[in-house]
């Protein structure tokens, strides 16, 4: 079977910029970290992980490129998942972040599950939408809007730090 993916860019951007994305369903999700920086026009060199999320976009389980975790914890990574694995009719979301210093961030969804057809290369990138923009544009977070409100019944008797503690 064959997973149609849409990749969405997470950032406030002026038009909306994305990526459909065919792969086999056995595909890894390196196959699919590779298509994505591929479609995109990352040169792919930087890390990356894939999040397990839920249909409110909350953030779960990590799976890397790279193990860099130097405890003993049984992380997953990128080459030893395939979609099948963490996508399917129910499990529908993943987040993928990459370049851990500028944190291009895109939130993936599975369209639909289609038969394979022949003649067709499999990864197949079948729509694109928008170009990446040169920088990663700022991201605005709903916490923000909510600390704002907050500064309106701001108690000032402890601004100074030293004050605090004496």
């Amino acid at each position: 079977m064959i997973y149609r993916l849409r990749i969405i860019l997470d950032n406030d951007t002026k038009e909306d910029v994305f990526r459909d994305i065919e792969l086999k369903q056995n595909s890894s999700l390196e196959d699919f970290h590779n298509s994505i920086t591929q479609s995109f026009g990352f040169n792919g060199n930087e890390m990356a992980s894939f999040y397990i999320s839920n249909e409110q976009w909350i953030q779960g389980e990590e799976i890397s490129l790279f193990d860099l975790n130097e405890t003993s914890q049984d992380k997953r990574l990128m080459s030893q998942v395939s979609l099948n694995e963490v996508l399917d009719n129910d499990k529908t979301r993943l987040i993928y972040v990459y370049d851990f210093f500028n944190l291009w961030t895109f939130l993936i969804e599975l369209v639909e599950i289609v038969k394979e057809s022949n003649g067709v290369d499999y990864p197949n990138l079948i729509f694109a939408n928008g170009q990446i923009p040169e920088e990663v544009p700022e991201r605005k977070f709903k916490a923000e809007n909510e600390f704002d409100d907050m500064n309106d019944d701001h108690d000032d008797s402890y601004d100074d730090y030293d004050d605090f503690y004496n």
